[in-house]
């Protein structure tokens, strides 16, 4: 596939000089850019540009954080207004509350990728409209669906103006899910079904969700969707009732939901994070086991480019292959680390403090410290107060005097996150206790400049999520390559990163009670930082090297910076979604829609004949087929199918593991009973357990070689 990839993100963390991010979310989709152009893939990005950006913090003394909103100078930044064929500025309409909202767009070249950002700031535009792109992540809801409005549809109708026919269209975040409707819409405007254009779209369409709680998702009550739709639903060549389907839960639209519903390919940014994805979307199709819900796990990484110090870029340069850049990706390129001198290798992690401590101006003395960093967004499951449950005891272990540590944080709380905030406060309370007076720093106005300052600097990057609701976090990895070494509950990438000899995790206690739960991780972290943390760092050699700490560097860097990196991450996409989900939507798209129509057509019969396929009875007998044979066990279950052909339905036996999860054991059709049911069996040659027996049920599910997957119509009969 050599067509173009279209990323659709309501933010991107590009560069501290273009502050349109918030967090995790933006820096991601910067790094995903960033990557793409390194490995010269044929990607565009389409976003926003927020005119005042995200809100400039200021803590005051009394810990309370300030919002500041000073608006962007264009002129001063790295874009270009987008123009058309005669030069004059390029606008597009969307439609919003019965009314046009038109839209400019800048465009920011990331080497030979462009990101298009649209905006409303536009002359013709009533005043509260060419306000509606000034902030991200605004509170309001009529704000905010007009801008995922803008994002999606808008973004559409930019590519569309500039003749650029994605073959994948790639939706980070459920923010940009107009997008697909829009689509649809262009399908119905050239006299295409409903049925058929989704076909056709979702063939093409890829969705990457970073949120594991519900609450992340955003939703729209359908009061206001009738508001801003009721003139678009017909559009799109269906009734109202059909194109809410699409997000429908409840009550209330869903912007994941509709992302899912138009997917083909779906996938989560961490193993774990996949996981629990899953029980998220079984809670939505509870006919379909969480197990058999399908989304892939493709975990998150970092451009090493631009998060790697300028210290630890020289001491790479000098002992890795020439080169090493382009092949961070494998694992026999990081080799080379395990033979850099320790001396070095120290030396470079305290010019990278030192350097930290003078551009953030922390009066840390002594200069070599134990310094342990936590700077992400204040949320209350990251749990920043996990540190201060204890503070006498947390008092000795800062002011031991022979080994002292300093804590520094920083992040933003968003302005409507009132318990995100007063995490805050309370940081800055306790900072300004005598006793912790230059031991807990509070950072402000936390942005990728500040970040790559901390993530360089310090000795150890502390993360204390609730698990499992990170769901992937990549500040560790920053840390990571720049030799900083991880402290984390073992959530998001560290479940999978983390063995034993590449850092430290804090065994979280198992879901329960907040408070008693809150008390184990806290208990768990002081005592590595007693036991195993403060001890490693301060165990010296003559030279006044640690090296079991410079050890513990080299392992970390060797296995986790080839594995965690955007261009792993990337290529990964590529090889995985991007390449298939692209000749698939090529497929569904060649004569005149072909296959999308059949396949459409073939899904309206199944879903109209479902109601006749029934289970009927299911028979299990363990025993041996002859005296001298093995055990076996047999399968037999009685199903009627109705229309339906047997080649196109699979017929299973499924019981519990004993672990939580299932066992399949798929039968095939073996003769015809009566009144129009088949015998399927199975012929398993062992015995199987007990527990398995006594759960087990019939599960018939639709398949064709044309679903994308096989649970994509959210059907199964069971006996």
């Amino acid at each position: 596939m050599t067509s173009k990839v279209a990323y659709f993100s309501a933010e991107f963390g590009i560069d501290a000089a273009l502050p349109i991010y918030s967090g995790g979310l933006g820096v991601l989709a910067g790094d995903h850019i960033k990557a793409a152009n390194d490995l010269g893939l044929p990607l565009i990005g389409v976003g926003i540009f927020y005119s005042s950006g995200y809100f400039q913090q200021r803590i005051r003394e009394d810990g309370v954080q300030e919002h500041h909103y000073p608006p962007l100078d264009t002129s001063r930044l790295p874009i270009e207004q987008v123009t058309d064929c005669e030069g004059r500025p390029l606008l597009i309409q969307v439609p919003a509350a019965g009314r046009q909202i038109a839209l400019k767009a800048w465009r920011v070249d990331v080497g030979q990728v462009p990101v298009y950002l649209l905006n409303s700031d536009v002359e013709q535009n009533h005043d509260d409209d060419r306000r509606l792109t000034d902030r991200l992540y605004a509170s309001d809801p009529d704000i905010r669906i007009s801008q995922e409005i803008i994002l999606g549809i808008g973004g559409v109708r930019l590519l569309q103006a500039l003749q650029i026919k994605p073959a994948v269209w790639h939706m980070n975040e459920g923010h940009s899910a107009f997008s697909t409707l829009e689509r649809i819409r262009e399908y119905s405007e050239q006299g295409v079904t409903f049925e058929t254009a989704l076909e056709a779209i979702k063939a093409s369409t890829v969705f990457t969700t970073h949120t594991p709680v519900p609450a992340g998702h955003d939703v729209f009550s359908l009061e206001r969707m009738d508001r801003y739709f009721g003139d678009y639903y017909w559009q799109l060549g269906a009734e109202r009732e059909k194109v809410l389907a699409l997000g429908c839960i409840g009550e209330q639209f869903n912007m994941t939901r509709l992302a899912v519903s138009t997917s083909s390919r779906v996938n989560g940014v961490s193993k774990l994070h996949a996981e629990v994805t899953k029980h998220l979307f079984h809670e939505w199709k509870p006919v379909i086991p969480a197990q058999d819900v399908q989304v892939d796990a493709i975990t998150n990484g970092i451009h090493i480019g631009t998060w790697l110090s300028s210290g630890m870029r020289s001491l790479l340069d000098k002992h890795l292959a020439a080169g090493w850049e382009g092949r961070q990706a494998a694992a026999q390129t990081w080799a080379p680390v395990r033979n850099i001198p320790d001396g070095e290798l120290w030396a470079a992690r305290r010019q990278a403090k030192d350097k930290m401590l003078q551009e953030l101006g922390l009066p840390v003395s002594p200069r070599d410290m134990l310094l342990v960093g936590f700077a992400r967004r204040f949320a209350t499951y990251k749990r920043a107060l996990l540190l201060f449950e204890d503070l006498d005891r947390l008092d000795r272990i800062v002011n031991d005097g022979a080994r002292p540590v300093s804590f520094i944080f920083a992040g933003k709380a968003h302005p409507a996150d009132g318990p995100g905030q007063e995490l805050i406060r309370r940081i800055v309370e306790i900072a300004r206790q005598e006793r912790f007076k230059d031991r807990i720093f509070v950072v402000e106005n936390y942005d990728m400049g500040r970040a790559k300052w901390l993530v360089q600097g310090v000795d150890v990057w502390l993360n204390t999520p609730v698990r499992p609701m990170e769901a992937s976090g990549t500040s560790g990895q920053k840390a990571a390559v720049n030799g900083v070494l991880n402290c984390s509950v073992r959530d998001g990438w560290w479940d999978e990163g983390y063995n034993g000899r590449n850092g430290w995790a804090i065994e979280g206690s198992l879901p329960g009670d907040e408070g008693a739960r809150f008390h184990h991780d806290s208990q768990a972290l002081y005592h590595l930082l007693e036991h195993e943390i403060i001890p490693l760092y301060y165990r010296r050699s003559h030279e006044q090297v640690p090296e079991g700490w410079v050890s513990t560097i080299k392992e970390a860097i060797c296995t986790l910076a080839p594995e965690y990196n955007t261009h792993r991450m990337v290529q990964d996409y590529w090889n995985r979604i991007y390449a298939p989900v692209g000749d698939r939507g090529s497929r569904f798209a060649a004569n005149q829609l072909e296959i999308a129509g059949k396949v459409a057509a073939y899904k309206a019969f199944v879903r109209k004949s479902w109601p006749l396929v029934k289970v009927h009875g299911l028979s299990i007998s363990s025993g041996q087929a002859t005296k001298i044979g093995p055990p076996q066990t047999v399968i037999q279950a009685n199903v009627q199918l109705g229309p339906i052909w047997d080649r196109d339905v699979r017929v299973e036996a499924v019981g519990a593991d004993g672990y939580g999860g299932i066992v399949k054991v798929e039968l095939v059709k073996s003769g015809e009973a009566e009144k129009g049911y088949y015998t399927y069996e199975a012929v398993v040659m062992d015995t199987l357990d007990q527990l398995w027996q006594s759960t087990a049920n019939v599960r018939v599910t639709p398949v064709s070689c044309d679903f994308s997957h096989d649970f994509e119509m959210e059907l199964a009969a069971w006996g």
